[in-house]
């Protein structure tokens, strides 16, 4: 693998085009890479196109909190259909995974769900869990993200207080902090998770950078020379670097006000000063956007 040392500086490309000769399977991060949220971006419906054609493996992985056959049925309304992508692997898959598999055994089965319930209740569908109202009454509680995209980091403050002062372990489903929603910046779960940190509690999370979610891509995407393509470098690019797999960040995402150029394709990613020196790792590549 070609994945970039502290000090180099990533390849501009202007498409995977370039480059998908030389990689046998594709992660793409879904918001800011694939979607606005809303909407495909202009080129994802070709890129994806092409991407079969090209007989590559392609598998989605999203740090939204939410079964992967939720995310499948919103992307289907976008005009994105399973047979544009091999597979498709959440944050909420695989908090799921978890909490099946081991966290309603070691810590008990009463949950304070801190996140909007009816969106996110396929976080616990078909599990043997309550849900409780409020803390004190539970024996975790499951991160999930903000109730109104609207709000801010400091009206959960009290609430977070309350699951700290109960001592409640913390289930991240999302470790993301921010994501745009069209143009709208709205805080996402990880955000939480970093303010409960500092109030001492006890965080684990599931979902990019963290090694789980990638070792189940990896084990169903069945090749090893794969790249990932993302927008944000604390996940995307922090999870491919330690998953030892190239990466590419698409500009145009969350750190888009830290590049000239914006969304232009005829012009290479320049990134402001300093930006590459407050991370440990680098991209491979760096593109505007998602294109072929």
């Amino acid at each position: 693998m070609r994945t970039k040392a502290a000090n180099d500086q990533p390849r501009s490309l202007s498409g995977l085009g370039e480059v998908a000769g030389i990689y046998d399977g594709f992660i793409l991060d879904l918001w800011g890479v694939v979607h606005d949220g809303l909407n495909p971006y202009a080129d994802t419906l070709a890129t994806l196109r092409e991407l079969k054609q090209a007989g590559r493996i392609v598998w989605m992985l999203s740090n939204a909190p939410r079964r992967s056959h939720i995310i499948a049925d919103k992307l289907s309304n976008m005009g994105i259909g399973g047979d544009m992508y091999d597979g498709l692997m959440t944050s909420g898959e695989a908090t799921w995974m978890a909490l099946k598999e081991r966290y309603l055994n070691d810590w008990g089965r009463k949950c304070f769900h801190l996140g909007p319930a009816e969106k996110d209740a396929s976080l616990y569908e078909n599990l043997d869990i309550e849900i409780v109202k409020e803390p004190a009454q539970a024996d975790f509680v499951l991160n999930s993200g903000v109730y109104d995209f609207d709000d801010t980091a400091e009206q959960y403050i009290p609430v977070l207080t309350a699951c700290a002062n109960a001592a409640l372990p913390m289930l991240c489903a999302n470790p993301d902090r921010i994501v745009h929603v069209g143009d709208k910046l709205v805080i996402c779960p990880g955000t939480f998770a970093d303010m409960y940190t500092e109030m001492d509690g006890q965080v684990v999370y599931y979902g990019k950078p963290h090694a789980t979610v990638y070792n189940l891509v990896m084990t169903q995407m069945g090749v090893k020379n794969v790249m990932a393509v993302g927008d944000a470098m604390a996940t995307d690019i922090a999870g491919a670097t330690g998953a030892g797999i190239d990466s590419a960040l698409v500009t145009s995402g969350i750190h888009r006000d830290a590049f000239t150029n914006g969304a232009d394709a005829k012009k290479p990613p320049v990134a402001a000063q300093g930006f590459f020196q407050e991370y440990p790792y680098r991209p491979t590549y760096l593109m505007s956007a998602l294109r072929w």
